[in-house]
């Protein structure tokens, strides 16, 4: 037993020092000046301030802060919503049609969005849905729906059905049961999905690259891009506006970090 635990131990220990390694090397190139010509490896012994004051002024990063803001919290909030309410009938009525469905919704997850991008990108400039936060964050709910669905109906098929039947005798409407008593026991499994999808679609590159073009549009990994052309790359830049990007969201993990697990695991067992 004791030999196992080790094992896991070191394992994870590696496995933690392998995801420090990015992160150290972006720290490190964050804070040294264009002329210090050290290893990367080598952390500066000075802090050089001003990578991260032209990351902001240059690439705009104020204004990318405010259309990430806006196109991940309305979209997290739209897969939560339609998500949960879509995997409440799939986990408590098993008919063939519910079946199929929730089989459909789960292969969608094999799907790499770029195969279809083509195809999506005409949509789009048919609707009129180009340089816009409606046509992005109908685009981030539609492929975030899936993971969600799956995490949900997974996690409502541990709940006891008799909860279900109890608050019915006591005379709730299948609205109010869902909303009143479900929902709130969905709180650990809604963090995984808050953290999740927001990751995803705070980070996301190929669909905002694409879909918004305009200046004032632009999201933090595109603004943050445009730093890198042929003839010049600033990594200090770069690395900076990527540290600050990266804060909103660890510090939100930092606070839910204690569902995440819990319902991560959950989600994804079916009763």
């Amino acid at each position: 037993m004791n030999k196992k635990r080790n094992l896991i131990i070191v394992t994870s220990i590696i496995i933690s020092i392998f995801h420090a390694i990015p992160l150290y090397l972006l720290m490190s190139t964050s804070f040294k000046s264009d002329s210090d010509l050290s290893s990367k490896w080598q952390f500066p012994n000075y802090l050089y301030l001003d990578n991260f004051k032209n990351a902001w002024e240059y690439a705009h990063l104020g204004k990318a802060f405010f259309n990430n803001i806006v196109i991940t919290v309305i979209s997290v909030i739209l897969v939560i919503i339609i998500g949960a309410c879509a995997s409440y009938p799939l986990a408590r009525y098993q008919t063939r049609f519910n079946k199929v469905m929730y089989i459909i919704f789960i292969s969608a997850l094999i799907v790499p969005p770029l195969t279809i991008l083509v195809p999506l990108y005409k949509f789009i400039i048919d609707l009129g849905g180009l340089n816009s936060y409606w046509a992005m964050i109908v685009l981030n709910v539609t492929f975030n729906l899936p993971i969600t669905i799956f995490l949900y109906t997974g996690f409502i098929n541990t709940i006891p059905r008799e909860l279900d039947e109890a608050a019915m005798i006591d005379g709730a409407s299948r609205i109010g049961l869902f909303f009143k008593i479900l929902l709130p026991l969905l709180k650990p499994v809604t963090v995984t999905v808050v953290i999740l999808t927001g990751v995803a679609i705070w980070n996301d590159y190929q669909f905002s690259v694409f879909f918004l073009q305009d200046s004032e549009r632009l999201t933090i990994t595109v603004a943050l891009s445009q730093f890198f052309s042929q003839f010049n790359s600033n990594l200090g830049w770069v690395a900076a506006g990527s540290l600050l990007g990266m804060l909103p969201l660890t510090i939100l993990y930092l606070f839910l970090q204690r569902y995440f697990i819990q319902g991560l695991s959950a989600g994804a067992v079916k009763d």
